[in-house]
Order: structure tokens, then sequence, then C-alpha cells
């Protein structure tokens, strides 16, 4: 069988060049990323559009209420410059960042002081031009289903290493279902675990998007363009600082706990479960310089990978569930003052 072999070197170079514009395109949109990408103006210009799109609807068009307004302002301006901020918000509308932002005071258009988001990549990252554009807007793409470990993560992990702002919507969706809030997703944690530097983590909820830009306004479609006249309310909580180390402490005894019971009828492994631990009991005490030892003889058999999962997997769901009762409080709250309001 004879092989053409000038289509042959052809196609080769093809398939070459296509693999050296997509390398550029991906390297193109990581650059514009980079505070200094063309020396910012481009930035500064999508940050000033959107900002001023989002005032617009946010405090002219639509009558907006701030509680603990300060709060948020004071993290954003004020906090130390190697400290981290990661805000998370309930879900309404797809709309909910950048609209949340344009509270008055706010400094949205400046590229130093506005946040980071996570954004679905199914939705804002859908070609080369919104990718540019939503990239130049401090977007970071985040593939859903794809779990806490993708690559993507590693880019916010890195915004928020860089002392930084970071906003999240932890629920992972929109709803604008009445009902308890859903299960969180474990991204915001895991970011907030594995961060060189604890950051502030200040949760925020709203109410009255869901009405601004309803999923089923007319034929089961939301409206082109966000609605005029309707009340919104943002309430800000409290900052808090998750305290990891002792959080990493709890989990490991928890899971040295759980293979203690569930192995307790084997005899090397139950008398290896009470060397370290205090008298009477079963619990381990964190401050022995044996208390990794004690764990790993607890869990004969299992590799050392598997158990720091667990200890992940019980982290990341304890923090997560604590999130979520804060942002279910505050949005109740959010969702009764702009009733009374309206």
């Amino acid at each position: 069988m004879e092989v053409d072999t000038g289509k042959k070197v052809c196609w080769n170079a093809a398939a070459t060049k296509a693999c050296q514009e997509v390398t550029k395109s991906s390297q193109l949109l990581r650059s514009a990323s980079k505070t200094s990408h063309a020396g910012g103006i481009q930035r500064r210009l999508v940050l000033s559009t959107v900002g001023a799109f989002a005032r617009l609807f946010t405090s002219v068009l639509n009558r907006t209420t701030v509680y603990n307004k300060d709060t948020l302002l004071d993290l954003v301006q004020s906090r130390p410059s190697d400290t981290p901020l990661v805000t998370v918000s309930n879900h309404m509308s797809t709309l909910d960042d950048p609209l949340m932002w344009g509270m008055k005071g706010l400094p949205i258009t400046d590229p130093k002081l506005s946040r980071w988001t996570l954004t679905a990549e199914d939705i804002c990252f859908t070609n080369p031009i919104f990718s540019y554009f939503f990239r130049l807007g401090k977007c970071l793409p985040v593939r859903r289903g794809a779990g806490i470990h993708q690559p993507y993560m590693d880019e916010a992990l890195d915004v928020i290493n860089r002392g930084d702002w970071l906003h999240t919507f932890p629920e992972g969706k929109l709803s604008q279902e009445e009902g308890p809030m859903r299960r969180l997703k474990w991204g915001t944690a895991s970011l907030i675990a594995r961060a060189s530097v604890q950051p502030i983590v200040l949760p925020i909820a709203h109410s009255g998007y869901e009405k601004v830009l309803p999923e089923n306004y007319m034929f089961g479609r939301r409206p082109l363009l966000p609605l005029p006249m309707k009340r919104i309310t943002i309430v800000v909580g409290e900052p808090m600082v998750f305290d990891i180390p002792q959080l990493k402490l709890i989990a490991k005894s928890v899971v040295s706990r759980g293979a203690s019971e569930t192995r307790s009828s084997v005899p090397h492994l139950s008398g290896a479960g009470r060397a370290g631990s205090r008298e009477g009991t079963n619990s381990v005490d964190f401050s022995s310089p044996h208390f990794d030892d004690v764990l790993k003889e607890r869990f004969v058999g299992e590799s050392s990978a598997i158990l720091e999962e667990k200890v992940q997997r019980w982290m990341y769901s304890h923090m997560s569930e604590n999130l979520r009762c804060l942002l279910q409080d505050l949005a109740l709250k959010a969702k009764v003052l702009n009733a009374e309001q309206g």
C-alpha cells in the first residue's frame, strides 16, 4: 500500500501548528490574569465597565440596603497586605457577581482591590473571546464535577497565597427555590485549609436578586437584562478565621477513634489504640509527641495517603457545614429584612 508522504507531512505540519496555536491561546489567557498584562489598561477598562453596570442596576435602578457594610469595606481596603480575604455567599442569580459588588463605596473598578471569583467554565469560558474577557475581569474558571483537586483550583490557591481577595459561591450552582440551603461543595473549604496564610473568611448573604434576574421570567427563560425597581437586601456577616492546625488534630482524633472502634475485635490493634491515650479513655492526647505514631499503629494496613484523605474529608465536611449554617442564618435574615422593607 502506497502512502502519500506529501499529504502526511502537510497533515503533521498542520497538527503541529494547531497545537502551537492552542498553547499560545492558553498562555494568553493565563497572562490575562496577571496584573501587569498589557500594562493593566485592559483590565482596568473591563473592571470599570462591569463595575458601572453593577452600580447602575444595584444602586440606581434598584433599591439596595446593605447591613454591616463597613466590615466588608474595611477588610477590602484596610486589611494587612499579606492577609488574604475569602468571601462566601448564597447564589440566587447568574449575575449575583458582579451585581452584588455594585453597592456604593466598594472599589470594584480598582484592579488591586477588586475581587477574584470562581466562575463556571461551561458558562463563562466557552470561547476564546469570553475566556479573555472574564480573565481580564479577574474570573477564574472552575470545572463543575471535576473535584477539588483540578488544576484550576491551584490558580485560586495562588490568589489566596498572594494575599488577594477571592469570592466563591460554595453551593456550586444557583438556587431560587424556597427551603434550606443545600450541602456546600468542598472546594472553598479545601482552599482555606491549604492556604499558606490563613485567610479571613467573611460570609455574605443577599435576598432580592432572584427577582432582579428570575430564572423563569417569560416562557421559562430569564430576562435579557436585570429588572429594575426591585428591593435588594445584602447582609454582611462577621469575619472569622478557621483554626486549621487544631482542626487537623481533631480530625486525626476522630478518624483514629473510628478505626479503633471498628477494629476493636482485633487484639493487637485494640492494644495499639490504647497506647499513648489518657487513662480510662480511648482518646489520644494531642500534646503527646507520639500522637502520629499512635495514629499509624491504629491504622495498620492502611497507607498514609488513605489516612490523609480521611482526615481531609472530615475537615472539609466540618468546615463546609459550619459555613452552610452561617450562610443559611444570614440568608434567612436577609429575606426577612427584605420583606419588611418591601
